[in-house]
């Protein structure tokens, strides 16, 4: 789970994190107003959407005045921001950020990321902050520096110090950045983040180090434990499959592609999409229904596939161990009469949408006959690769 970039700092900011002072609005008239509680010189107006690139795209602002806060938040708020991470649509502009602006002497990024190799959680900084990081990561990467977390003792001090003398930090800042340091990993730790990003963390003229930006993300897993992180989701920021998905327990991704996938099981659905690529496809999304999916939550994952406008065909790829092939059966004759009901392109009955069905293991043959007696025209496979190259030649032969 993602957040805004105010939510973030004032996580990091109870776990003492520096970061400047700033109030969130969502009306021109609000922006005025907290800029002038704020009471500072010059300002930083920051459009508030979970995307970076912000800068580039004109969604960050300075203003020395109240009155041209509001100005900037008025072409802001309502506008689409569009940056090299929000594709060609944008994002909606709903609220901005009204920030103290500092006069910045350096610029630096520091991060905390989960290591996939060591399974352990690194940090890593690097004197190139601001908005040309990835660049720099990409052409540079001896600029960034890393320290691997050893989770049973934790960020050690001297793991701190000798990255932030690697950035050049000078020596009147170095213990207060090894502080924030080990401040943003105890905040990476408490909150159960995915992701802990500075960028830029700033040195500023008045020899001062802080978080000029902020970005958290959060390990879906461990919600339960955080209800207060939880109730900090921006549903308008999210893709609307993938909030319906998780309301009903479903596992859903939107992906690119046009062949939609409904599997149980995260390894096997993997391995669909894997194979589904291998023959030339392309999946349009991730959807694992679970062990034990009711026919209710079938019927849901149903629909929330055939919601995807890019859709051209379907793959249910099931193996009943835990799972029985006629609830999944069942739940795919429910959302047809559901959702199925016009002879419009959405309607599988009619067959716009083909429908590929590889069904095997418990009740297999009970989950086969209930399709079969429905009258849905179904594709059948006989084993998962079969499956996989009939959906994709048949998404090729209906264009």
């Amino acid at each position: 789970m993602n957040i805004h970039e105010y939510q973030a700092k004032e996580i990091l900011q109870s776990h003492g994190v520096n970061v400047p002072m700033g109030k969130m609005a969502d009306t021109p008239e609000r922006a005025e107003r907290s800029a002038r509680a704020l009471g500072c010189a010059r300002f930083v107006v920051k459009a508030q959407i979970h995307a970076g690139g912000r800068g580039k795209g004109g969604g960050i602002r300075l203003a020395d005045s109240p009155e041209k806060v509001k100005r900037h938040a008025e072409q802001m708020i309502g506008m689409r921001l569009v940056t090299h991470q929000t594709g060609p649509k944008g994002k909606l502009v709903r609220k901005v950020l009204i920030e103290e602006a500092a006069d910045i002497k350096k610029e630096l990024y520091l991060s905390i990321i989960v290591d996939r190799d060591s399974s352990r959680p690194v940090i890593m900084g690097s004197e190139e902050g601001g908005m040309d990081i990835e660049e720099v990561a990409a052409s540079h990467p001896e600029m960034i520096l890393t320290e691997t977390i050893d989770v049973a003792v934790g960020l050690m001090p001297f793991q701190t110090r000798r990255l932030a003398y690697g950035l050049k930090i000078p020596n009147s800042l170095v213990n207060r950045t090894s502080q924030l340091m080990l401040n943003l990993y105890n905040t990476f730790v408490v909150c159960d983040c995915s992701l802990a990003e500075i960028n830029p963390l700033a040195i500023t003229a008045d020899n001062k180090i802080i978080a000029l930006d902020a970005k958290l993300s959060f390990d879906d897993n461990a919600l339960f434990r955080h209800k207060e992180i939880a109730a900090l989701l921006d549903e308008d920021e999210e893709n609307p499959r993938e909030l319906e998905a998780s309301k009903h327990g479903l596992s859903y991704v939107s992906l690119d592609g046009n062949i939609g996938c409904m599997v149980n099981g995260a390894g096997l659905a993997m391995a669909t999409m894997d194979l589904i690529k291998l023959h030339g496809g392309e999946p349009a999304n991730f959807l694992d229904v679970g062990g034990g999916a009711s026919i209710e939550q079938v019927t849901q994952a149903f629909k929330i596939i055939l919601a995807d406008e890019k859709v051209r065909a379907i793959l249910v790829n099931i193996f009943g161990g835990i799972m029985r092939c006629d609830v999944i059966a069942e739940g795919i004759i429910a959302a047809v009469k559901e959702v199925g009901t016009t002879s419009d392109s959405r309607d599988v009955a009619s067959l716009h949408v083909p429908l590929v069905v590889r069904l095997e293991g418990t009740n297999v043959d009970i989950g086969r006959e209930l399709l079969t007696e429905s009258g849905l025209n179904i594709i059948s496979a006989d084993g998962l690769e079969n499956a996989a190259e009939k959906v994709v030649e048949v998404v090729r032969t209906c264009g």
